[in-house]
């Protein structure tokens, strides 16, 4: 599974909840939404914590050294 296949397919989701959302008007319909929201932005939080563990170097910052592994 290609991470930029599911982050891309979550952010459209999301973009797509956040539109369905934005044009409710029962509060109940709103608050099934914003959990729908909640948990697709939990979602891509994931992605983000794992690709931050993966990349744990800023090339900027590397003074054009060696990579230590």
């Amino acid at each position: 599974m290609d991470p930029d296949v599911i982050i891309t397919g979550l952010t459209k989701e999301l973009t797509a909840e956040l539109k369905i959302m934005s044009k409710t008007k029962d509060l109940n319909e709103k608050e099934a939404h914003s959990r729908i929201i909640k948990n697709l932005c939990q979602s891509l939080g994931v992605f983000f914590d794992l690709m931050n563990e993966i990349m744990p170097f800023d090339p900027d910052d590397l003074n054009n050294e060696d990579v230590p592994f």
